[in-house]
This record gives structure tokens, C-alpha cells and sequence, in this order.
């Protein structure tokens, strides 16, 4: 059974695909939850009288599931995510109490047709709108019955037939993210990239492509055919729900129809080989309790063809530090007393490159003198055109009938996630 309820714990709308729940239910949630206000401090399941209540919030409003059924939870709290993501669609992305009650039928045919008998059906907005589009007159290009029923009961819901391009062309986005975490020793404590490649496809038609990353897996296949490329170890890969999955598992192939415009292809995680872009090498020496020197270079891994932007820095400093005075080869270095830290910016960093940074602190004596706990350095940047993983699409190929040229362009861009060397 599905409820939405208001503030108030009042039943606007409920929908009870079996008979195992009844609608009395709602007043042990609304005496037990809502009036004791449990829903903010809580986790959002509740086992109130042999029944489940699995909830989420929207605005003033409860989105309810009940059940006496061993149900997995994570599917409930995703179709519970997916109604709410439906009706912004259709009423807007604030939508409230009021334009619910004013949408009444729509909302129950949204209901109707995303779930049958507890069990959850099409949930893709862009099929949705084909037949259900709040009785408005059926727009010129509505498709076909057969198209429509194709459609719905397809496993590719996520395209529609009958797209066309002037020009086909296919985007590509590797975006990774570098974790790192080095003792004051300099021995790496945690090392992971975790990356994810997103897609903008503008192709006419159907068409299937084939993706291919230099995965080890793959390459080592490959190398029995002469070909000599060292590959990547790439864990944990999830992916679109329009690769087909069987193909991967039995050859680690992506194969895929598209959706059209801008979607994430996969996400992925590589532990082994990282090329780290920056080595820090930090020097810090407290002169008893009133000066303290800090020293810190920084070396670009990567190559001199590149560089990196919006590189910042920030050099932690004890909290009693009175006055500074920093000298660096390049950049802006600037002492933050909010931060407490020395934060480092430079716009622009060339590959292979080396700069330094030192600081002379002047410190307050305290009453009671307290050790400095030293907070790691903290890095952020962005480097293009450079995979810390070593992950490079291999290529990208595009099959359709009308056997059209298709124009690819593929683009790295490497960020900093949590990237901290202990001082």
C-alpha cells in the first residue's frame, strides 16, 4: 500500500495494491511518527504492529509505503524516489499539498501505472508522458499503438524511435577524482581513483554502440594476437541500465543502444598504479612556544604538455599564530586566520614543475601550553587531459543501418577528492 500524507498526518492519497494493509494503518504512522516526531531523528522504517512503514519526506508531505511483507528496502526506498521524481515532472519541482489535491486523477493514473499488484512497472517519465499527459490534446508526433506498447513494455524505454541529427556526434567525459592519504613519513596510507564517464549522444536513430576502456582484463585477452598495451585493473563498475550486462559479464564488452543527450555510461574504481599529480614534500619545525617554520614543495607528476588550474593549497598553522611572513616562487599565498591555515592559489600549474613555499609564524604564549595537533595539508585542483587511474578510451564504435560517419571527441579532466599529507 502507498500513502501520501500531509503534515498533519491526513491521508491526501492511497492506493492499496494488495489486501494485506488497511488504511487504519495511517493512524498508528500518524500518532507514532508524525505527532511524536520522530520522522527528522529517526531512521525512515518503522515496525509498528506487524506492519512496515517505510517513508520518505517532500516538503510538508509524507510519501508512505506499508507492508507485511519481508520487502527489500532499498527497492521500496527507490520507487518511493522515483514517484517523487515523476511528479516533479509533472507539476513542477516544488509541487505541495495544494496542486496535489488539484491533480487527483492524474496522480492516480501516475499510481496505476507505476506499480501493479506491489510489484514496481515503468517508471521512465519520457514513456510516461506518451500516454498519460494530463489530458491535453495528443500531441502531432504521438506514435503509433504498437510503437507505444513496444515502448512500454520494451526494455528500451529510455530512447525513443524516429531521432534524427544533422550531424551525428558522441561526447565523452572520463571525470576522476584522486584520493590520497600520506603520513608524515611519506608512506601512503590510502591511494583510490574513482571515476566515472559521462556520455552526450546526439546519433538519429537506433543505433548500438561499443565501448572500450584499456581494461586489463581485455588487453590481456588481446595479447595473444600480438598486440603489446598495458592495461588497467578497474574494480567495482556499475553502469546504465541500457548496457546490456550479460555481454559484460561474459566478455567485458559495454554494449549499449544510447539514450539521446547527456547520461552516465559507468562509474568505476581503480586501488593499484595510481600516478599521483602532485608530490608534496612538507618540513615543519617548532622553535619552542612563540616561532614556528614551515616549508613545503610541490612537484608536478605529470607531464610538461600539461597543466593544472585552480590549484589551492592549505597549509595548516597552529591556532595561536599572531603573524606570518610567507615567501613562494609562484602564485598567491596568504595567511587565513579563519582557516587557520596558509592557503596557497595558483591558477595555472605546468607539468614537471617544482615551487616552494616558507613561512616564518609568530605564535602567542598560552596559559597552558597545549601541543599542536597538526592537521594535514589539504590539496584541491584540476588537471585536463590527464587520468590518474590510466584509464583511455580505446575507441567507440556506432552501428545503425544508414551506416552514418559518426564525429567523437573524448575529454579527461582529473579533481581532487580527499587529498591530504599528514605534517
Amino acid at each position: 500500500m502507498i500513502m501520501i500524507l500531509n503534515q498533519k498526518g491526513e491521508i491526501m492519497i492511497s492506493r492499496q495494491y494488495r489486501d494485506d494493509v488497511s488504511r487504519v494503518a495511517a493512524d498508528s504512522f500518524r500518532l507514532q511518527v508524525i505527532a511524536a516526531k520522530e520522522a527528522s531523528s529517526q531512521p525512515p522504517i518503522k515496525r509498528i504492529e506487524n506492519c512496515s512503514f517505510l517513508y520518505t519526506r517532500h516538503l510538508n508531505m509524507y510519501f508512505v509505503a506499508l507492508t507485511k511483507s519481508n520487502v527489500n528496502p532499498a527497492l521500496v526506498f527507490e520507487y518511493l524516489f522515483q514517484k517523487i521524481r515523476i511528479l516533479k515532472a509533472y507539476l513542477g519541482e516544488d509541487f505541495d499539498e495544494n496542486s496535489m489535491r488539484n491533480n487527483m486523477t492524474l496522480i492516480y493514473e501516475l499510481m496505476d501505472e507505476t506499480m501493479d499488484f506491489g510489484y514496481p512497472q515503468n517508471c521512465a517519465v519520457d514513456v510516461l508522458r506518451l500516454y498519460i499527459n494530463l489530458g491535453n490534446v495528443k500531441p502531432q508526433d504521438e506514435p503509433e499503438p504498437q510503437q507505444l506498447t513496444k515502448q512500454i513494455t520494451g526494455a528500451i524505454d529510455w530512447r525513443r524511435e524516429g531521432l534524427r541529427y544533422k550531424k551525428a556526434e558522441v561526447y565523452i567525459d572520463v571525470l576522476e577524482s584522486v584520493n590520497l592519504l600520506i603520513s608524515s613519513t611519506g608512506s601512503i596510507l590510502r591511494s583510490e581513483v574513482t571515476g566515472r564517464v559521462q556520455m552526450n549522444t546526439k546519433l538519429t536513430g537506433m543505433p548500438e554502440c561499443k565501448f572500450g576502456l584499456n581494461d586489463k582484463l581485455v588487453i590481456d585477452k588481446e595479447g595473444a594476437t600480438g598486440r603489446n598495451k598495458t592495461g588497467v585493473e578497474i574494480d567495482d563498475c556499475t553502469f546504465h541500465r541500457c548496457v546490456r550486462l550479460g555481454k559484460f559479464d561474459a566478455d567485458r564488452t559495454i554494449t549499449f543502444i544510447p539514450p539521446d543527450g547527456e547520461f552516465e555510461l559507468m562509474r568505476y574504481r581503480v586501488n593499484d598504479n595510481v600516478n599521483l599529480p602532485f608530490r608534496l614534500i612538507p618540513t615543519v619545525q617548532e622553535e619552542g612556544q612563540t616561532k614556528c617554520s614551515i616549508n613545503l614543495k610541490v612537484i608536478a607528476n605529470f607531464s610538461e604538455k600539461l597543466f593544472a588550474t585552480h590549484v589551492v593549497i592549505k597549509v595548516p598553522v597552529p591556532k595561536n599564530t599572531s603573524k606570518s611572513k610567507i615567501k613562494n616562487s609562484f602564485g598567491r599565498a596568504k595567511y587565513e586566520p579563519e582557516q587557520n591555515a596558509i592557503v596557497w592559489r595558483i591558477k595555472r600549474f605546468p607539468g614537471k614543475a617544482e615551487c616552494m613555499l616558507s613561512a616564518d609564524l609568530e605564535l602567542v604564549r598560552t596559559v597552558r601550553p597545549k601541543a599542536w595537533d597538526r592537521p594535514p595539508i589539504n590539496v584541491d585542483f584540476q588537471v585536463p587531459m590527464f587520468t590518474a587511474s590510466g584509464v583511455h578510451v580505446r575507441f567507440l564504435r556506432v552501428y545503425d543501418k544508414a551506416g552514418y560517419h559518426t564525429n567523437r571527441w573524448v575529454r579527461y579532466i582529473t579533481k581532487a577528492g580527499g587529498y591530504q599529507i599528514k605534517i
